[in-house]
């Protein structure tokens, strides 16, 4: 069970930021000057939260006991236009591909796609003005000093879509884990029963002239996972990102054009706009299949969706398969 444990890509935390420092309000006082001016300082800011994206994190497992995320408040200013210290700024490292959302409104309020890029999730307050900000003319010796801003809180979501060039999409047993183990360097578990990817298996293609590409085995999609039967939604929220959808489909499928009509169906009703991905079909289990049965499951294929027939135990049509993914991935932009 330690793959399930590990792999965590939805946190829901409290996060607060740090509230400004109030203004100072004060007027000079020393040995030599009875009666100075105002000099109260302003209030120091209050800290943001701000989220870092790190390309060496796959998973949110680092933050899973991380439910209360306080940040320090502005300090008070003081006199000799003194002015506090800013609250110190947490910084919440994330994978690339996390996505920050406000739990009440379901507002984005925050994406990261990079290694490195910083984004302030929660904005500390503003310091508050100090006296020595309202001395006019006709108020030599205001003694009004502002408060700090408040900080901004409340409940928060993280969750995380994998960023994988290509993405494996098909049912349950339908061979994308043994397919990734031979393709790539992952380790997925494999077993023949549904639902063996209980979580996004990642690995890396290598490809001609040290190129490589990432490719994603996502948990399987069975028939009705847009409401959110089984998996669905968790596997659903994974494709969004993905650059080129693999459609596996066994040779020994009762009905390859339903199996596909099916999938595809899926993606439409969680987000059409996953059908304006390029879509590869590859015909898994294809060892025992002729010529003759080979232009049969052609025929009940759509047209214009490239199609390639491969053995992951023979390592048939691999090669064929990582020319058409690479061309698929780096075609011109239209």
């Amino acid at each position: 069970m330690s793959e399930k444990n590990n792999f965590i890509d939805y946190i829901r935390i409290f996060a607060r930021s740090g509230h400004g420092g109030p203004g100072a309000s004060h007027l000079m006082r020393n040995k030599l000057t009875a009666m100075g001016g105002p000099d109260g300082g302003d209030g120091g800011r209050g800290a943001h939260i701000i989220l870092k994206g790190n390309s060496n994190l796959w998973t949110l497992l680092h933050l899973r006991y991380f439910k209360n995320v306080l940040a320090e408040n502005g300090e008070r200013g003081s006199k000799n236009n003194c002015t506090g210290k800013d609250g110190a700024d947490i910084i919440i490292e994330v994978p690339l591909g996390t996505v920050a959302r406000d739990e009440e409104t379901g507002e984005i309020e925050a994406e990261i796609l990079e290694d490195g890029q910083e984004i302030i999730w929660l904005r500390g307050g503003r310091g508050g003005l100090g006296n020595s900000n309202f001395a006019t003319p006709t108020n030599q010796v205001p003694d009004h000093a502002q408060p700090g801003e408040p900080g901004v809180e409340g409940w928060k979501n993280l969750e995380l879509k994998v960023l994988a060039d290509v993405g494996l999409v098909g049912f349950p047993n339908a061979g994308k884990s043994t397919l990734l183990s031979v393709l790539t360097a992952a380790k997925p578990k494999i077993a023949n029963y549904a639902f063996t990817t209980l979580v996004p298996q990642l690995g890396m293609v290598e490809y001609r002239d040290n190129k490589s590409f990432c490719i994603a085995d996502l948990p399987g999609i069975i028939e009705g996972a847009a409401e959110g039967k089984g998996l669905g939604h968790r596997f659903l929220r994974h494709i969004e990102r993905n650059s080129a959808l693999l459609f596996l489909i066994p040779a020994d499928s009762d009905d390859h054009r339903k199996e596909f009509e099916i999938l595809r169906n899926e993606l439409l009703e969680y987000n059409p706009e996953l059908l304006q991905k390029d879509f590869v079909i590859a015909v898994s289990k294809s060892d025992m299949l002729d010529d003759e049965l080979k232009k049969e499951i052609i025929k009940e294929l759509p047209k214009g969706i490239p199609i390639v027939f491969i053995s992951s135990i023979t390592n048939k049509g691999l090669t064929e398969l990582k020319d058409l993914l690479w061309d698929t991935l780096n075609k011109p932009q239209k």
